[in-house]
């Protein structure tokens, strides 16, 4: 299957470079789906000066506020992150008006998002943002889509995606049964309802 990233990445700097305006473009698709793996390849294709890769993730709630609530067992799930918080910095990079906007990231080595993690100047005329929930209508997420120039839908095959998941959640630390039934069973209720919007999406990139 052709790698369909290298002609994305051209259009974005040729967009880029015949367009003063900052353009951000919504990378979404289900759990698994490789979204933060397109993200970074397209930033190295199109150059690191012109594009930032600002992740949805970084707006999760923290562990300490989830800590011994019902939203500890559904982490990943729509109402377990700021949204509000979220759209306030997409407004922010769509206005473009700040020398330096400061963005927020998640590391799953602590599970927790990490204040002011990544810097976006006002140079950079490409944001990618990616994560799950960016064509959702649920709660405040319908008001998302008004700041994205183009929404992009990673499909994936399910039995790839789940396998990555669960890859990935042993990898920090769940034993293999217990990432199988988070990859299963909180992972898949995410999926559907991320899946559930992919006509809305502008693209569908096919992913492997």
């Amino acid at each position: 299957m052709r790698d369909p990233l290298p002609a994305l990445a051209t259009e974005l700097s040729e967009g880029a470079a015949g367009s003063q305006r900052r353009v951000i473009i919504g990378i979404l698709g289900a759990p698994g789906t490789g979204k933060s793996t397109v993200a970074q390849r397209l930033q190295g294709l199109v150059g690191e000066d012109i594009c930032v890769v600002v992740p949805m993730d970084g707006f999760h709630l923290s562990q300490d506020v989830i800590r011994g609530t019902d939203l500890e067992t559904r982490k990943g799930a729509a109402d377990t992150f700021d949204v509000g918080g979220y759209i306030n910095l997409l407004e922010r990079l769509k206005r473009n008006r700040e020398d330096v906007i400061y963005a927020p990231d998640y590391r799953r080595s602590v599970e927790d998002p990490i204040a002011a993690a990544i810097a976006i100047p006002k140079s950079v005329r490409v944001v990618l943002t990616e994560g799950n929930y960016l064509l959702a209508d649920t709660g405040r997420w319908g008001e998302v889509r008004q700041f994205l120039d183009e929404t992009w839908f990673v499909d994936t095959p399910h039995d790839v995606r789940v396998a990555r998941l669960i890859q990935r959640h042993t990898a920090f630390g769940k034993a293999p049964d217990v990432a199988a039934q988070w990859a299963k069973g909180s992972d898949e209720q995410n999926a559907l309802l991320v899946e559930a919007t992919r006509s809305r999406a502008d693209r569908i990139i096919v992913w492997q």
